[in-house]
């Protein structure tokens, strides 16, 4: 009550105590009436917090709850290892400043992808002369044997052959690329990329953890689709496994290295030229990954609408790494699981590369017919008819796109073996017309076409829908011949090529 006797406060309920003629049922029933928000109120009060409650918010509460929680441990817990502690201390100081942390990830990436291109050149010889020799002695025991001739061709150098480029050149780098990344998870250092990374992912509208399936993708991008297994959001999961294309598997890699060589190593000395090869291939590398967050960013913003969700990272200790482990995950979890699946997409592969090569309609093979019917619509993506064919032939497994090409270019009826750097610039260059707009965009399109049948496959299983799988290769092919179209156009129309 105020200075001239009248109720301020909560004047209506104190009126109906005041009348004793009102039962306490409608006294109860009018101070509810008066205590309960309307419908109106609570979505006025849900759209004036809307843009309070966002993933910022959450991660500054879960910051805050992090805070004092370390305050507390800091005051009541005594660390056994002080000096591994501060030890790890300083090494995340370097490894996830703002300034040093991105250019140390990179330069690991190079030296990654250097030892696994260099690594990799010694056992894919050996194992492709060990599968070619078994080749030419069935081949020869077929002919003994008084088989026509096309049985032993089909059979040996057309299903066989093509497992035999699969292997040997999928399995060196997986077996050398997959241990090196354990190694670098096992030690704790992949969290720590995620932790770099994760700014530029949330930008994006995807989650963080999308950094680990990412670098998966670098050995196989149907490994890397496997990996997004990871991310619990469902809408982010989906952004990961459309995206993971954009970053080059190891099949993709003799396409980069050959072009790589071939038109940027040759203008350096010789002994530069694996380094500057390996520079290209990283170059092409940060691009995908420049698409892999553009797609991400539109992914989000149109078919896969949403905020990207808190990500919580808890940097675990460096540790040492446990080698039993490192190569059963590897080498069977990975290597083979992955090199099994390429296989059984191959094996089809190599026998309609026989088929094209050795069936001809007056002078010229099915092959020639389809790359000249391909030839204009190549011009435009500059690129030829060639390239384009050995990429349809291709989609079971990246691995025998150069080899397709050199077939179709020598004119043989089978998969051919690269000849030596300077015949084989002669061939692209002199005889069929390569400039260098056609090997930047091959670089291009080798970085951003429709994944392989394996990729494909695996995008299917995970997510259980023909849709999905469709649209990655919508998203990808799309991009690959947008890109290209634009670069082969603005070079023309400025005069560089």
């Amino acid at each position: 009550m105020n200075r001239d006797g009248r109720w301020q406060k909560g004047k209506d309920v104190r009126a109906i105590r005041s009348h004793p003629e009102i039962s306490r049922e409608k006294r109860n029933k009018h101070v509810m009436q008066k205590q309960q928000p309307t419908p109106e109120d609570v979505i006025a009060k849900a759209a004036e917090l809307r843009g309070t409650l966002s993933s910022g918010f959450r991660d500054e509460i879960v910051k805050s709850l992090y805070s004092e929680a370390e305050r507390i441990a800091r005051r009541a817990v005594k660390h056994i290892g002080e000096r591994r502690y501060d030890l790890d201390q300083k090494i995340d100081r370097l490894v996830t400043s703002p300034i040093f942390g991105l250019p140390i990830m990179l330069l690991l990436l190079a030296a990654i992808i250097w030892v696994t291109v260099i690594g990799a050149n010694v056992p894919s010889d050996l194992i492709a002369r060990a599968l070619f020799w078994v080749e030419e002695q069935a081949a020869g025991l077929f002919d003994a044997w008084g088989l026509p001739w096309w049985v032993t061709g089909f059979v040996w150098h057309g299903v066989w052959r093509g497992l035999a480029w699969v292997v040997s050149v999928m399995l060196p780098p997986m077996a050398i690329f997959f241990p090196m990344f354990t190694i670098l998870e096992d030690l704790g250092y992949l969290p720590r990329v995620a932790f770099n990374l994760d700014f530029l992912f949330k930008k994006a509208g995807a989650h963080g953890k999308q950094a680990l399936t990412m670098a998966m993708g670098f050995g196989c991008n149907a490994a890397g689709v496997v990996a997004t297994r990871v991310i619990d959001s469902p809408r982010e999961r989906l952004i990961a496994i459309l995206t993971n294309n954009f970053v080059p598997c190891n099949g993709r890699f003799p396409t980069l290295i050959m072009l790589g060589t071939v038109f940027v190593a040759a203008a350096f000395p010789p002994a530069f030229a694996s380094f500057v090869a390996a520079g290209s291939v990283v170059a092409v590398v940060v691009i995908g990954v420049g698409f892999t967050f553009l797609m991400s960013w539109l992914l989000s913003r149109t078919i896969l609408k949403g905020e990207a969700s808190a990500f919580t990272l808890e940097l675990p200790p460096y540790r040492r790494p446990n080698i039993l482990r490192i190569l059963y995950t590897s080498l069977i979890d990975r290597t083979l699981f992955v090199l099994w699946r390429a296989i059984q997409t191959a094996a089809p592969a190599g026998a309609v590369i026989w088929i094209l090569a050795n069936i001809h309609l007056g002078d010229a093979s099915l092959a020639q017919h389809i790359a000249d019917f391909l030839d204009p619509f190549g011009y435009l993506l500059g690129l030829d008819g060639v390239i384009l064919l050995a990429y349809i032939i291709a989609i079971p497994a990246n691995e025998i796109v150069v080899p397709t090409m050199l077939m179709v270019y020598m004119g043989t009826g089978m998969m051919t073996d690269l000849p030596a750097l300077s015949e084989l610039k002669t061939l692209l260059v002199d005889i069929h017309g390569w400039t260098m707009l056609t090997a930047v965009n091959l670089m291009l399109f080798a970085l951003l076409h429709n994944p392989c049948a394996t990729a494909i496959l695996t995008i299917y299983k995970e997510t259980n829908s023909k849709k999905w799988a469709a649209l990655s290769v919508v998203i990808t092919l799309g991009t690959a011949f947008l890109v290209t179209f634009l670069t082969a156009t603005v070079a023309r129309l400025l005069g560089w090529a």
